[in-house]
């Protein structure tokens, strides 16, 4: 039996999860309908009963928050992706070192994702906070609600800086456009993005199929093509 299911998607993997869900609808038969916002703002409708089967988190602790409060089925968590931060500059300008852009201070604007909702921005914090440079940068900040906004800010050049998803940015390993820093993993805590099946999806058999499709070889390679980490590669 064909069946639809509602899929709630931190915004840093939407790029990846259409790829996963073309797959999935294709070999499955099943249709999935995405929504992608931050993790912060799909939590607090998750605990309002908003109707999804299946939750894609940015982070671990929100998925592991929801557990506690029994809006998901225990033991259906896992880590489908390890997510990479980036300073990125789309402007071909700022050349080949926003690090050294960010340091002098000589950029009008500095865009991270809202750092009480977005695991991403939150990260961001940290790598200013390692740099010392939280203070002195704050008054150019915009916030973006999520990090696909927080990547308008950069693509439209209303901000000459902002750190982003690594897989907003990549394409295959190759960058698509302007400059980018990579963000070494130890200047943050690691972005474990986990999954979980939600109350709604418990008893959906296209929910846990989607879940074990995104365990799979197959799925794991389109992951890491974003340029995401799995945890077979970690």
């Amino acid at each position: 039996m064909a069946e639809t299911i509602n899929v709630a998607v931190g915004a840093n993997f939407s790029a990846a999860m259409k790829a996963l869900v073309a797959e999935f609808e294709k070999t499955s038969g099943h249709n999935v309908v995405l929504s992608f916002a931050s993790t912060g703002k799909f939590y607090a409708q998750i605990l309002n009963g908003a109707p999804y089967h299946v939750f894609f988190s940015a982070d671990q602790a929100t998925a592991e928050k929801l557990e506690r409060q029994q809006k998901a089925l225990a033991g259906s968590r896992f880590t489908y992706a390890i997510g990479a931060l980036a300073l990125w500059s789309s402007k071909p300008g700022i050349n080949d070192d926003p690090l050294k852009v960010l340091k002098s201070g000589e950029f009008n604007k500095l865009a991270l994702a809202n750092p009480k909702l977005a695991p991403y921005g939150a990260a961001a914090v940290e790598v200013l906070e390692h740099f010392k440079l939280k203070s002195a940068t704050e008054a150019k900040w915009v916030l973006g609600e999520n990090i696909a906004q927080t990547f308008q800010f950069v693509a439209t050049a209303n901000a000459d800086l902002g750190f982003v998803a690594l897989a907003q940015i990549i394409e295959r390993g190759t960058i698509k456009e302007g400059s980018y820093w990579l963000v070494p993993s130890d200047f943050h805590a690691p972005i474990l993005q986990d999954a979980q099946i939600l109350a709604a999806g418990q008893n959906s058999p296209a929910s846990h199929q989607l879940m074990a499709f995104i365990r799979s070889g197959d799925a794991q390679l389109i992951i890491q093509q974003y340029g995401y980490k799995t945890l077979g590669d970690h």
